[in-house]
């Protein structure tokens, strides 16, 4: 950070017709002026004040829909000293949403059209020291701005794009309405606003890079430097400290405009994801200097480590290729989910609740993260709780489902700008793990193409060919790239080559084999069902997922008391994705299809988390030649019915404690054969040799055990096999039976012979027993007394947590959950103990 900065926090705001307001009026108007604290978001600002509902409140998204078409003028004062000699005064906007004009004491500053893009101004002479300095920002709505430019469209969903023209401008796209997400497009500033004083000299730019890794690490340190005041070079003292604060690496440069060093650090601390060892972050610091006077500096925690992304030929499986992300020359698999942006509002999110859900992540045992490129880059607390955690970031640039107008020069210099700010502003994270040029750009363009019988271009292309590899080439050639998700092979979403969507679950879309469309859309209950997951020799899932209902407790929250009913206009108002019973044809084989909103949710919940099972269980057993399973969705944006683990309250579904026991370190999973037969396998995500011993079982769903064999095997590291098969004679043919598998190596796990729906579940109650920790915990033990499925406890706050939920419960079976809650005293009366009964 430079040596001397403000940040400006103390705000006012103002609304009215676009082109209404001017300048000048609007420096004399004392009234109407909404005192605010940026960064904010205008919605929550107006809510605050009382002047709108809150926009995610029964049906309020529609009656804020006229927050975006206002034009806004947020106005501020400060008082500064004027800059000494050799001094220069630069304002910076760190992220201004999105179509601004900004003014400082009358004088026009400029103007900025990209919300992902800081824009700095000298305005060294512009300030005023003996009185008060008035900045003016003027927003202007897209529809404005944009009004007679005609946007590039394509064939899905051609209303929407035109209408919101998402695809012309440089702002989240997701704002606009998604499938999953409401329209509420933001307006403001949405990151600091910063005044700083610079001395003579300033660094420009740092950048930190693993250049090898054996018995000793060598890393590279560059940087920039702006002397705007000075003719000789400067002097960039760089100095490297390890976790226990011990300098393990030191070096000083002479600096004129740029330089770097080599540092060589004897037995290294290598960082690495959590199933293969710590996170250790050393302190690099650079402090730069004129003579002996200290003119800037800057510290990052930085990482050890290489990466790379390993494509070479797979000789296991016919004509394909890896996808797989090599950490310190290890092949890993990756565990992981695709993040949304936390809050519809994204300037309101706080370093907290990134920590919360991204430490919750960690918690089920993932490890990486997939930025999706229709939200934001997010904030620097994202990044940083990632690099703590151990959470790879696959990063999409901003580009999402839609074509982009390549021919528009003015369009792909502000691209271009934004790329290389983003690059620099995010390259040195250990966590940083991939570049992906966009989402689904080239395999829309591909379905399109073969509905149509066409082999039209894809518009915007060049940005992902050449722009973006061009800018990485100089900016960050160290961490890979790949142009778009997903991608690879002679098709974009081959299962052959690169990664893959898998869009037949849910969907119904044809499975591609390898270079060619093979099949129609079939979206009924066989098209969409789980089971399908089977068919999917891709080489990386990082898309695929279910939809299910949040928490009952979320919805009463957000819903109306009387349009707590299926079919409600407040309840359909939730299903962001068309048609609004699309979930029927998945639930169908699985539960049946539900009769109330309770049973909804809980349908749904099943669902997703036996679909999700299903997926993971089969990905994870085909390594090494699937090397990734990065399920759609992680969080939510708003209190909806989407694909996410965990809705926006924070309440974790089902499927976020399935998905847990699925991504264990080490696995255990049964996989039933077409004779009837079932294996059970083991995979170790870990680097030590296993020496696996397990019981499996098959018992009636009454507790009556059928046999018992104790199987043991060594698995190796980094691997998965076989170890057990059982055939159909010996399992029965009933659907009163249940196969288990424990073992202190991997949580315990079962196989079901039928449809949840059509197993005979015991009637009989699980034992409970509820008694107080302290006042902010309780310890549950239940106690099965048949064979019980789905058991789960919940409760009304949304801030409690469940140190387990949402599983098997075998007769006799005890278990013990810790639920707390840091927010309120926990009251046990408050809480319920159910299992799932037909």
């Amino acid at each position: 950070m430079p040596v001397d900065t403000m940040n400006l926090q103390a705000w006012e705001i103002k609304d009215c017709e676009p082109g209404e307001g001017t300048l000048v009026d609007l420096a004399a108007d004392q009234a109407g002026w909404l005192a605010v604290q940026a960064p904010c978001d205008t919605y929550m600002a107006l809510h605050a004040a009382g002047r709108v509902p809150h926009p995610f409140k029964d049906d309020n998204e529609a009656s804020c829909g006229w927050v975006s078409e206002r034009e806004w003028w947020w106005r501020a004062e400060f008082f500064v000293a004027s800059a000494q000699t050799g001094e220069r005064l630069v304002l910076v906007f760190d992220g201004l949403d999105t179509f601004a004009t900004i003014w400082l004491n009358g004088a026009l500053l400029g103007e900025t059209n990209n919300m992902f893009c800081a824009a700095p101004f000298d305005v060294t002479t512009l300030v005023h020291s003996d009185a008060a300095n008035r900045l003016v920002i003027r927003f202007t709505p897209p529809a404005t701005k944009l009004a007679n430019v005609k946007a590039p469209d394509w064939l899905a969903a051609p209303g929407k794009i035109t209408q919101s023209k998402r695809n012309l401008m440089r702002k989240a796209q997701f704002g606009w309405g998604w499938d999953w997400g409401p329209r509420l497009p933001t307006v403001g500033i949405w990151r600091p606003v910063r005044l700083c004083r610079q001395k003579s000299a300033v660094l420009s730019d740092v950048h930190f890079s693993t250049l090898e890794v054996t018995r000793v690490a060598r890393v590279k340190v560059a940087i920039a430097v702006d002397a705007f005041q000075v003719d000789a070079p400067v002097s960039a003292s760089i100095e490297l400290f390890d976790a226990d604060g011990a300098r393990v690496a030191a070096d000083c440069l002479a600096v004129r405009d740029q330089a770097s060093t080599e540092l060589t650090i004897d037995q290294p601390q290598l960082w690495w994801t959590p199933e293969l060892g710590e996170q250790p972050l050393y302190d690099l610091q650079v402090t730069l200097r004129h003579g002996k006077d200290v003119v800037d500096s800057r510290r990052l925690a930085v990482g050890i480590r290489t990466l790379a992304l390993d494509r070479s030929a797979d000789a296991g499986e016919s004509d394909a290729e890896f996808f797989r992300f090599v950490l310190n020359g290890v092949p890993i698999f990756a565990r992981g989910i695709n993040w949304i942006p936390a809050s519809s509002f994204v300037a309101d999110m706080r370093t907290e609740d990134y920590g919360a859900l991204l430490q919750e992540a960690v918690g089920a045992h993932m490890n990486m993260v997939r930025v999706w490129g229709g939200g934001i880059y997010e904030h620097e607390a994202f990044y940083q709780h990632c690099d703590r955690l151990g959470l790879l970031v696959w990063q999409d640039f901003m580009f999402a489902c839609a074509p982009y107008p390549q021919a528009d020069a003015s369009f792909m210099q502000s691209i271009a700008a934004e790329a290389s700010y983003q690059v620099r502003r995010l390259r040195n994270h250990a966590s940083l793990a991939l570049w992906c040029g966009n989402n689904e750009n080239q395999v829309i363009q591909e379905l399109f193409n073969h509905l149509a019988g066409s082999d039209t271009p894809l518009e915007g292309a060049m940005i992902f060919d050449r722009l973006l590899p061009d800018l990485l080439h100089e900016f960050d050639a160290a961490t890979p790239y790949w142009p778009g998700s997903p991608y690879g092979g002679a098709l974009a979403n081959s299962m052959k080559a690169g990664d893959m969507h898998n869009w037949t679950v849910w969907h119904g879309m044809p499975l591609i084999p390898a270079d060619r469309w093979v099949g129609s859309i079939d979206t009924s209950p066989e098209g969409v069902a789980y089971t399908r997951y089977a068919e999917d020799m891709s080489r990386f899932a990082s898309e695929y997922g279910i939809q299910a209902a949040p928490a009952l407790s979320t919805l009463s929250r957000w819903m109306c008391e009387d349009t707590m009913s299926l079919g409600s206009e407040g309840f359909l108002h939730r299903i962001k994705d068309e048609p609004k019973n699309k979930v029927d044809a998945m639930l169908l084989p699985v539960t049946g299809l539900p009769t109330t909103l309770e049973q909804y949710v809980s349908f749904t919940q099943i669902t997703q988390a036996e679909g999700l099972k299903f997926a993971i269980e089969h990905y994870r057993r085909r390594k090494p030649h699937c090397s990734g399973s990065l399920i759609w969705q992680y969080n939510d944006c708003w209190p909806g019915i989407s694909w996410s683990l965990v809705d926006f309250d924070g309440v974790a579904k089902a499927a976020y404690f399935f998905v847990k026991r699925a991504y264990a370190h080490v696995l255990g999973s049964f996989k039933a054969l077409e004779d009837g037969s079932v294996e059970l396998w083991v995979t170790n995500d870990t680097l030590e040799l296993l020496t696996v011993e397990a019981d499996v079982g098959l018992s009636s769903l009454s507790g009556q055990r059928l046999w018992r064999d104790t199987v043991m095997e060594e698995i190796r590291p980094n691997g998965s096999g076989c170890i057990w098969r059982s055939d159909m004679a010996r399992l029965g043919n009933g659907l009163d039976r249940v196969l288990a598998v424990r073992s202190k190596h991997f949580p315990d796990n079962r196989h079901f012979f039928g449809a949840i729906k059509e197993l005979p579940w015991p009637a009989s109650a699980v034992a409970v027993q509820v008694t107080r920790r302290d006042e902010h915990s309780l310890l549950v033990t239940v106690t099965g007394t048949a064979y019980h499925y789905f058991v789960h406890l919940l409760a009304v706050h949304p801030g409690t947590r469940f140190s387990d939920n949402y599983f098997d419960l075998a007769l006799g079976e005890v278990r013990q959950i810790v639920v707390s809650n840091t927010a309120t005293m926990l009251d046990p009366g408050a809480l319920s103990v159910r299992s799932f009964q037909a």
